[in-house]
């Protein structure tokens, strides 16, 4: 969640005052280190369940305030949108049954969370990207109204201007031009953490770096934003577009953006990588900072490095060094952030066993990663496993290729068991939670896997925010259950609950793959669109995307007509196109235009927002949908009719 004491309006004098007090506070950590202040000795873990609320159409459920009122545990936090929730877990020592300890405290606040939003007739998702959530999602509305995501969306957009446009290309493109940060919205993920001695921090942080793209490929959870199938792991792309600060200039200038993995190794001091983000990256957020951290370091005080910590709070490195004092004693942890939420408790543990059983054993048997692999080969280890899962190829520690089957199955797995076992991890959870990462590299499937193959097997009629929203259920029916997603069957469109949910307003069902054409055109393209696409209305928009008249096939017929079927060369689309437009938004209730459409006597009815087409629905959609309906009702009397039947 990050600090949410921070100043709202900052003058350039507050600015200077909190920098220097960022700057006191690295010469107090650099002081710290010179004295030994720093705990030595201790391996611990702990961790952050990110998580989705949702309605009953699967849609997002801008609930959380209300779910932490009834919640009432102080283990549950505000995420940046209201829609998610933040859960943080106990640390505790790695050893022996920390790992099913972590698991049954995990288990306990999602089932907390979920009891008090079923209350609120709400539910939780545990995936990196909801597959349902849409445009309309993304407003200001649904932000979190606290100072800190107030002020870092303000801040943001002011250094970003208007020109940012994110593009990810994946099965389809997406191109969009974003006008704030609300498309953080979109990410939640389970952030894992390993405190180690201060000694070694150096050498353990470098192989969290190596060791990123491998764990992260068998992990992937996010392959769908806004109804685009883009990457496994989206998320990793997303992130880094919606946090971007960079004006047009220091992105001509390649200044790396403040969601990174990183430029090189840690080569001489962890110093290193707090010295690059202090150097690369502004202040954003400031508050009032009353101690003077190295005069309590020279006094025998433990300091808060509150300045520090804030401005390291905005900077989301992949894997972050964070600071926190236990016990009365300072030390700093990894925050491995790439793992997504999801797709169960157990699969999340799993990921989580991998990746401490890794890092305890390869830091121990290899020393520093640094002379063993390049960094640049780790970082596209990285950014490989983001874009295709476990069909990713790896480059390892001996220069070769690896597929990442064979590289989790034959070389990291048995590392990790080892790693696991020298810390006396109970015997059992080893192979529970291993035995999963396994059977997923086994049959090469994610959670990502899963939800593409699903969607390609359900039927291309049916509308993609339905079978999204189908999809999206049987996710959470499945999380529900428990069992860990390789064992899942693909979701079905009839799994999907009460299907009439998928109906209650427009941007449920309406149809956003449309063929669209421009004033000037020919009527002859708009005749041959209807004539290939089986369509009976064209929309028809100017070169900036605005929805200007529809031209439906009544239209063509009246101008065969009027020439005596013969054909009339260059007429163009403006001549005969309907302009008078009745049009409406994307929430509008279905019902609404149903009535709409009746009371016009109209054939189809554009939904549009700030003059841009959206989506259409048509008559023909709703056919479909009666027809549906009354299928169902037929069944169910004919149901009931045989059971008093039998009954009699």
């Amino acid at each position: 969640m990050g600090d949410q004491n921070v100043s709202t309006e900052s003058s350039g004098s507050q600015i200077r005052q909190f920098t220097k007090a960022v700057l006191n506070d690295l010469q107090a950590v650099g002081k710290m280190l010179e004295l030994g202040l720093f705990e030595d000795d201790a391996f611990r873990i702990g961790a952050e369940q990110e998580m989705f609320l949702v309605d009953s159409t699967m849609s997002p459920a801008p609930l959380s305030l209300e779910i932490l009122e009834e919640a009432g545990d102080e283990r549950l936090t505000t995420e940046f949108g209201l829609f998610n929730i933040e859960a943080n877990l106990s640390p505790s020592e790695f050893s022996g049954k920390c790992l099913s300890r972590l698991e049954n405290e995990i288990c306990e606040l999602v089932g907390l969370v979920r009891k008090s939003a079923e209350k609120q007739k709400g539910d939780v998702v545990l995936v990196g990207i909801l597959p349902t959530i849409q445009l309309s999602d993304l407003v200001i509305e649904n932000l979190t109204p606290m100072p800190r995501y107030k002020e870092l969306n303000k801040i943001l957009m002011q250094l970003q201007g208007e020109d940012r446009v994110i593009h990810i290309k994946g099965l389809d493109d997406l191109s969009l031009q974003l006008n704030d940060t609300f498309m953080e919205f979109c990410n939640t993920s389970f952030q894992v953490h390993l405190q180690v001695p201060i000694s070694q921090f150096m050498k353990y942080y470098n192989w969290a770096q190596a060791i990123a793209g491998p764990v992260l490929a068998s992990a992937a959870n996010s392959p769908i934003l806004l109804g685009h199938r883009l990457w496994f792991e989206t998320r990793i792309a997303l992130f880094k577009h919606a946090t971007d600060s960079r004006s047009k200039t220091l992105r001509q200038r390649g200044q790396p953006t403040r969601v990174h993995f990183g430029s090189d190794w840690i080569r001489t001091s962890m110093m290193d990588a707090f010295h690059e983000d202090v150097a690369r990256f502004r202040t954003l957020l400031t508050r009032d900072i009353e101690e003077d951290s190295l005069k309590q370091v020279e006094e025998g005080k433990i300091p808060k490095l509150a300045a520090w910590q804030m401005h390291n709070g905005t900077i989301w490195r992949w894997n972050r060094a964070c600071y926190g004092v236990l016990n009365g004693k300072p030390g700093f942890r990894i925050e491995a952030r790439f793992l997504p939420s999801g797709p169960t408790v157990i699969d999340e543990m799993a990921n989580t066993a991998f990746f401490l059983g890794l890092m305890a054993e390869l830091p121990e048997e290899y020393g520093d990663v640094i002379d063993k692999m390049s960094f640049d080969d780790a970082k596209d280890n990285f950014y490989s496993a983001a874009r295709f899962g476990l069909k990713s190829q790896f480059v390892w520690l001996d220069g070769r290729g690896y597929r990442a089957k064979r590289l989790i199955l034959d070389e990291l797995l048995p590392i990790a068991r080892q790693g696991l076992e020298s810390f006396d991890i109970d015997r059992s959870d080893i192979d529970r939670y291993l035995g999963v990462i396994t059977e997923r590299a086994e049959i090469q499937r994610t959670s990502s896997g899963w939800m593409l193959e699903s969607l390609s097997k359900m039927p291309g009629n049916e509308k993609l925010s339905v079978r999204l929203r189908k999809l999206t259920y049987q996710l959470k029916e499945n999380q529900k259950a428990g069992e860990p997603m390789h064992t899942w069957p693909l979701a079905q469109l009839e799994s999907s609950g009460d299907w009439v949910d998928n109906y209650r307003t427009l941007e449920h069902f309406m149809s956003k793959d449309l063929f669209t054409v421009r004033p000037e055109d020919v009527i002859d393209l708009a005749a041959s669109l209807m004539n290939w696409k089986h369509i009976r209305h064209v929309p028809v928009e100017d070169d900036e995307g605005n929805l200007v008249g529809v031209v439906s096939h009544r239209d063509l017929i009246e101008v065969l007509v009027k020439s005596g079927f013969k054909s009339k060369d260059e007429i163009v689309i403006k001549e005969i196109m309907k302009t008078d437009l009745v049009t409406v938004g994307p929430g509008t209730h279905t019902l609404d235009a149903l009535e709409l459409m009746r009371k016009k006597n109209i054939g189809c009815l554009p939904i549009v927002e700030k003059g841009k087409l959206l989506g259409m629905v048509t008559a023909h959609d709703f056919l479909t949908v009666s027809a549906r309906l009354l299928e169902e009702r037929l069944r169910d009397s004919e149901e009931r009719l045989k059971g008093k039947q039998a009954s009699s």
